[in-house]
């Protein structure tokens, strides 16, 4: 990929030598033809000539040499203050005579955890981080199922303040009036996103349970006829509900939880709840709740056999499964 401010990608630097090395037109037609100036032109020309097509590709413009950079000792020192004192870089900087800045820059250099995530006490980490940007997709439909409630206002008769405003939606005796919730669970298959959900009013053990019992018939009509592993966060009703841990071993299937206060790790059914919320739950104004509860079947119906998935180059969940 270029560089932001790059005039010319890697063909269009290759275009230009061509058009001046080998069919011979004067560099300044070729720059006026692309778009660059002459000092740019003869610059890539030159690279060309100095170091082949290596010298078209992309670098890094970070300099050779920084003689301004903060020294090894100094960063040492930095490193070990923060250590030992557990303080911010305000803090840091006056006392050890090296801007605030720069102490925040040698800190994120040498990837020290930040003081929120740790005991102030003993300055172990106590909070866990996304130490990872790495993706992974099953190899198969089932082998691995992902399982989330979604918890999401309901609307008034007549509409929420999504619909009126939030002036509106306090005037006539609605402000302070409690609506509850409806919570949506869930299911969606790690490899190919195929998804199935149902609204409830709670999100007890039972009700859990019999929800992956429909969502399982739900996945063997389309093809999935076999749920190997199921990964929920640590929820009670997940964790130690008698009803849903019977209905996991109902689906031959082994029950898999994510670290605490790790979501990212059932990241696909977090997806899902937030592309859930955007495309159906607030897509459109409702007027009351029951006609945004109609909506979901239709609007699922869609999302697994027509919505396009960038993950899944530009196909739907169903391109990934045989119905039965």
């Amino acid at each position: 990929m270029s560089q932001c401010r790059a005039h010319l990608t890697v063909f269009g630097r290759r275009l230009l030598v061509a058009r001046v090395v080998e069919q011979g037109w004067p560099v300044a037609h070729a720059a006026k033809a692309q778009g660059v100036s002459r000092q740019c032109a003869h610059r890539w020309i030159a690279r060309w000539r100095a170091e082949g097509e290596d010298g078209l590709v992309d670098r890094s413009s970070r300099p050779h040499h920084s003689p301004s950079r903060t020294g090894a000792e100094v960063e040492a020192r930095v490193v070990a203050a923060r250590a030992e004192q557990r303080r911010g870089q305000d803090w840091l900087g006056p006392e050890l005579g090296v801007p605030a800045r720069t102490v925040s820059r040698i800190l994120r250099r040498h990837q020290v955890p930040y003081l929120c995530d740790l005991d102030p006490i003993t300055g172990a980490i106590i909070r866990s981080s996304k130490t990872t940007a790495v993706r992974y997709e099953r190899d198969r439909p089932g082998e691995l199922v992902h399982v989330d409630v979604k918890k999401i206002g309901k609307i008034p008769d007549g509409g929420g303040w999504r619909v009126l405003g939030r002036q509106a939606a306090n005037q006539g005796g609605r402000k302070g009036r409690r609506v509850g919730y409806d919570y949506v669970h869930s299911m969606v298959d790690d490899h190919s996103r195929l998804a199935y959900s149902e609204i409830h009013d709670d999100e007890t053990a039972p009700t859990c349970a019999a929800f992956l019992a429909r969502a399982g018939a739900y996945f063997a009509d389309h093809g999935i006829t076999r749920i190997e592993r199921v990964m929920t966060d640590n929820a009670f009703a997940y964790r130690y509900g008698a009803a849903f841990l019977a209905a996991v071993a109902a689906l031959g299937a082994r029950q898999k939880f994510i670290r605490p206060h790790c979501p990212w790790q059932n990241g696909k059914v977090e997806r899902f709840n937030r592309t859930l919320q955007t495309e159906w739950a607030y897509r459109q104004p409702f007027t009351t709740n029951q006609q945004r509860r109609d909506a979901l079947v239709p609007w699922l119906e869609q999302y697994n056999t027509q919505r396009r998935h960038t993950a899944l180059a530009g196909q739907p969940p169903t391109s990934r499964v045989s119905p039965t």
